[in-house]
């Protein structure tokens, strides 16, 4: 079993940047690939970015297009954390937004490929 607990959401202007973290809890936390998705009201989930687990040639990052060149995500497996690093945000980045797990460890970009999810953060951007 897995938990995830997001964190450092919160209210920014437009242009700002934020960070969030996820902390995870169990002993193959490497093994796991690690998501960000997000979810707006009225919308479905959607990915945002994923590391996959080190054995998958050493932790590779995907981003959404949306996100691409704003969004870092990154972990460190010591401390059995999962950042995402936004900069550059824009109104249509409000949503809350979700850590998950994926037992799998590649590059999933599907909610149903995640096994874990933590209770979300919110983030809201004003213009």
């Amino acid at each position: 079993q897995v938990q995830l607990a997001e964190s450092g959401g919160g209210l920014v202007q437009a242009g700002g940047s934020l960070r969030l973290s996820c902390a995870a809890s169990g002993r193959t936390f490497s093994s796991y690939a690690m998501g960000w998705f997000r979810q707006a009201p009225g919308r479905e989930r959607e990915f945002v970015a994923v590391i996959t687990a080190i054995s998958w040639n050493g932790g590779r990052t995907y981003y959404a297009d949306s996100v691409k060149g704003r969004f870092t995500i990154s972990r460190d497996n010591a401390k059995k954390m999962v950042y995402l690093q936004m900069n550059s945000l824009k109104p249509e980045d409000t949503a809350v937004y979700y850590c998950a797990a994926g037992v799998r460890g590649g590059t999933s970009r599907a909610v149903y490929e995640y096994d874990y999810w933590g209770q979300g953060t919110q983030v809201t951007v004003s213009s």
